[in-house]
């Protein structure tokens, strides 16, 4: 998709930090972090949310990709996955991310 910032970067189309790319997903790390490490795992594919998943097998083609990032950012041990489902979830780029957090003691409920 022309206007997904995501798909720029999957593109190489816009900056990001990559620290993970393989067949099927990216990870960079969020401009934004919530935690000491914090990096996102798309698609390479555009799909705008979680909700317009239409194969199943695409969370099985992500789940590589998030172990390996964890591995090489030394995180394996204990992280937490997010993935905000639209605008009221806090969802802010259209196109699917999960978010993966470590480097501190994670709270639940989250804050």
């Amino acid at each position: 998709m022309e206007s997904c910032p995501f798909c720029a970067i999957v593109q190489k189309r816009l900056p990001a930090e990559i620290v993970y790319e393989d067949e099927n997903a990216l990870a960079f790390r969020d401009i934004r972090p919530q935690a000491p490490v914090h990096v996102l795992i798309v698609p390479k594919e555009h799909v705008g949310s979680a909700d317009e998943v239409q194969d199943p097998a695409l969370w099985s083609r992500l789940m590589p990709a998030v172990k390996a990032t964890a591995a090489k950012l030394g995180v394996s041990g204990g992280y937490r996955l997010v993935v905000n489902c639209g605008e009221s979830a806090g969802q802010t780029v259209p196109h699917l991310h999960i978010h993966l957090l470590a480097g501190r003691g994670l709270q639940w409920p989250p804050g």
